[in-house]
């Protein structure tokens, strides 16, 4: 049980001062005065989010912060030291025995409170400013069922857009990862069949331990990455096809295409050439096969190994984009976490988008709600991705530092912003989509997520130049 001191009944002059009474005339601020009573609260926790909304204060002196439950954790939304700032049973108007504290409220040190019953300041309400009464009812109720409505469906959009993008980019090294595999089956198949094609098991030992050397060195150099561009990749094929032709190699062009995507040159046939299992002209042709198959199939299982990294790597980007794995509240790279948003959102970035990364790589890790700017980046890049549409555009991400603040931009070259729709652009439900087609809440979400950062998010535009510029506290 916490310690109140009550200081004395409830003095009328003292909270004539204050803005939350202003209008009410002596009658009606001394009726409020007899059903309340001025305490001074110790610093803690003055009432819980959840629990029974049995009475509202109005703060003297002293200083409230209020937090917001998500998830398993307190997000803080609001502090306040100003005389007549007020907590606690903000619906006593619907006069509901089930109604609930909507916040936290905490005293961040001693505090000086004007406490009032909630059935006394609702029975006020409803008798003193009746029509007030039924407005502020109705709006209640309206915004219950708008949070009912449109918080699942929000949700499920965003479910929707994450699901569609991680979907759309497994579905490439998936789809990859399984060819390679048909392909990797039909080549081993093909072994078999070409194993009885090889020298004469009766050759010298040494002309045997050539091919099996040459056969390691094949896998080796084709298991390999190679920087060849597509104009010396089709090159090398050339003259390679052209060198097994003049050697008399049967399907000399589909093992100079195997061959040029291993990396192997001309060098190499001549050294495979002059190995002693190719010491006769009818032995060429069987070896070649046997290394080409053999390049195949590394180059097969480089595929299988390619696409399978991409899966987990993307798996990996889903879990940082969500952090799924996460303590809710972390210190990370700014960077990793746009990364991740990129990845997720890498399905809407057509030909048509060029991605600029203007980093600032000196900036320190941030301190934050990990999951929740990731919230924050996929509104503003879907909202430059949109802006820029269908034609031709580019959009930039630049990280710097301003004094003790990091700051964030987002920009894209599409057409700008009026200034009536700058001035609304954060507004709730206000959008510039046709109808149904957006819920115009994207930017107010980004713009509260960061405003719990105890950052700011502001927008400036011209025609060809709209950013939008996310400013965070580096420390914590």
């Amino acid at each position: 049980m916490r310690r109140v001191t009550v200081t004395g009944s409830s003095d009328v002059s003292e909270l004539r001062d204050l803005f939350i009474f202003e209008g009410l005339t002596d009658e009606q601020l001394a009726a409020l005065c007899a059903g309340g009573r001025i305490a001074t609260f110790p610093a803690g926790e003055l009432c819980r989010e959840g629990e029974p909304a049995a009475f509202f204060y109005v703060l003297l002196d002293g200083e409230i912060s209020l937090s917001k439950r998500s998830g398993a954790r307190d997000i803080p939304i609001w502090r306040a030291c100003a005389p007549g700032s007020y907590c606690g049973a903000w619906s006593a108007f619907l006069l509901d025995e089930t109604t609930t504290y909507e916040n936290t409220a905490t005293l961040t040190k001693p505090s000086r409170l004007f406490e009032l019953d909630a059935t006394t300041l609702g029975t006020f309400l409803t008798t003193q400013f009746p029509m007030a009464t039924h407005l502020l009812v109705g709006h209640s109720h309206g915004r219950y069922h708008q949070r009912r409505i449109l918080g699942p469906h929000d949700r499920l959009v965003q479910l929707v857009q994450m699901t569609a993008g991680l979907t759309h980019e497994l579905n490439n090294p998936a789809a990859a990862g399984m060819r390679a595999a048909r392909g990797l089956r039909t080549q081993i198949a093909g072994m078999r069949h070409r194993r009885a094609e090889l020298p004469d098991r009766s050759l010298p030992p040494e002309a045997m331990q050539s091919l099996v050397e040459l056969q390691d060195r094949v896998a080796e150099v084709a298991g390999k990455a190679h920087d060849l561009t597509s104009v010396q990749k089709a090159d090398l094929e050339e003259a390679l096809g052209e060198w097994l032709e003049r050697h008399g190699v049967a399907d000399a062009w589909a093992h100079a295409a195997i061959f040029a995507e291993a990396g192997l040159d001309i060098d190499w046939m001549e050294r495979i050439s002059a190995a002693p299992c190719c010491s006769t002209p009818s032995s060429l042709g069987p070896v070649v096969r046997w290394l080409a198959s053999t390049a195949e199939t590394e180059l097969l299982l480089t595929e299988i190994t390619d696409a399978t990294t991409r899966i987990s790597t993307l798996v990996d980007q889903a879990k940082q984009f969500t952090q799924l794995d996460r303590a809710p509240s972390d210190v990370v790279d700014v960077h990793g976490l746009l990364e991740s948003t990129l990845a997720m959102r890498s399905h809407r970035l057509g030909p048509h988008i060029t991605v600029v990364r203007d980093y600032d790589e000196s900036l320190p890790a941030l301190p934050c709600y990990p999951a929740e700017l990731n919230q924050v980046w996929t509104h503003l890049i879907d909202n430059a991705l949109d802006a820029i549409g269908a034609s031709p555009g580019t959009l930039t991400l630049r990280t710097l530092r301003d004094l003790d603040r990091l700051r964030v931009e987002v920009c894209d070259t599409g057409p700008g912003m009026s200034d009536d729709v700058l001035a609304r652009v954060f507004d709730p439900f206000f959008t510039t989509k046709p109808f149904g087609e957006g819920t115009g809440l994207g930017l107010d979400v980004a713009a509260r997520i960061v405003d719990r950062h105890d950052g700011s998010l502001w927008a400036e535009s011209t025609p060809g130049d709209t950013r939008f510029i996310t400013s965070l506290p580096i420390g914590p």
